[in-house]
């Protein structure tokens, strides 16, 4: 009986995420890009002054309210526990190259199901190489792959993330002269639903993912290992509502939000071997992380401060992506991304074989 509320509760849970997320692209987010944690880290990194690319700076509120929501239900439920130590630098690492990859793709695991929901063939392409992914890391999981465990830390560590996150926000409501935002027009970062909407957006988002423990990695994972679909069941919720609620906006305003084909979709581009190996990478590098980038922002509201260390990296990495010309475009993926996104796969097993097959300390 718990099992099937638990299940209950996270198809609820999905289908409320799914219509927030298709409702923040009516209310000004760009297409299909409603919630994407990539992304929206990328754009935030951008108006901090860590990359110089114009298009994509701005401090996005989600990424806040969901450290924030989660935090506040962690509290509330007595599940906040500072903890860490569990190799933090390879954390780093493999979040860089999980970030490649999302660039790659042009999303997150989360902008994966909205691209979907929004008819972007491409974007089930990327699922394809992000279910393969998930595999090869569960390969290594099977053999023993660990990170080692955490330890308990002061109560005050996990406070760090959440209390930079307050302080971002007053950056972005402040505004002083060095915090950079797109102009309008100017490309995505230009595109955005109200402050205090989106803020709000992200604190019941990260209220929903801290409850449920959603996780699109952990969903594929747990089916493989465990034959347990609890978490699938959550990111197929939001697929639903978001495809429902994007063919209702549709109708009723006359503008396409579902789009069927490869073809000029928002914010994509339709080279099948590149969306592939981008979300590939990223679900061999979240897997072996233990949950997607929507996972570890939840865990760092929780007190993680392992999860707030793949933050700052998948920050780090959008970064260089955007310094570097690693990023892909609408018009598709730059060379140099594609060698990074290959030599970041070549890493990522690296880490994996040396995390697996080490003798015992």
């Amino acid at each position: 009986m718990t099992a099937k509320k638990d299940k209950l509760t996270i198809i609820i849970a999905g289908l409320v995420i799914g219509v927030i997320a298709a409702a923040l692209v009516y209310f000004g987010n760009p297409k299909n890009m409603g919630f994407c944690i990539a992304c929206f880290l990328r754009d935030t990194s951008g108006a901090l002054g860590l990359h110089k690319a114009p298009p994509v700076q701005y401090i996005r509120p989600e990424i806040i309210g969901i450290v924030l929501g989660s935090l506040a239900m962690a509290l509330g439920k007595k599940e906040f526990q500072a903890k860490g130590g569990s190799a933090p630098m390879t954390r780093f690492v493999l979040a860089f190259c999980a970030m490649v990859g999302c660039l790659m793709f042009l999303g997150c695991p989360f902008r994966m199901i909205l691209r979907i929901a929004g008819g972007d063939l491409n974007a089930i392409i990327g699922l394809v190489g992000f279910i393969c992914g998930i595999l090869v890391g569960v390969l290594f999981l099977k053999k023993g792959f660990t990170l080692k465990r955490t330890y308990k830390l002061p109560t005050a560590e996990g406070f760090v993330l959440p209390v930079m996150e307050v302080g971002i926000f007053a950056l972005l409501i402040a505004a002083p002269a060095f915090i950079m935002f797109t102009e309008p027009e100017v490309g995505p970062g230009a595109m955005h639903a109200s402050v205090w909407l989106s803020l709000g957006a992200g604190l019941v988002v990260g209220a929903l993912a801290q409850r449920t423990r959603l996780c699109m990695v952990g969903g594929i994972r747990d089916t493989v290992l465990f034959k347990e679909t609890r978490l699938l069941l959550g990111f197929i919720a939001i697929l639903v509502a978001a495809l429902i609620t994007n063919l209702i906006l549709g109708s009723v305003t006359g503008t396409p939000y579902f789009v069927l084909g490869f073809d000029a979709q928002p914010v994509a581009y339709n080279d099948g071997l590149w969306n592939f190996l981008g979300l590939f990478l990223v679900g061999f590098a979240c897997c072996l992380l233990g949950g997607c980038p929507l996972r570890q922002l939840v865990l760092s509201g929780e007190g993680n401060t392992d999860s707030a260390v793949v933050v700052i990296g998948l920050m780090v990495g959008a970064a260089f992506c955007h310094n570097f010309g690693l990023a892909s475009s609408g018009e598709g993926p730059t060379p140099y991304g594609k060698i990074a996104v290959i030599l970041c796969i070549i890493v990522v097993a690296i880490i994996g074989c040396a995390n697996t097959f080490r003798k015992a300390e």
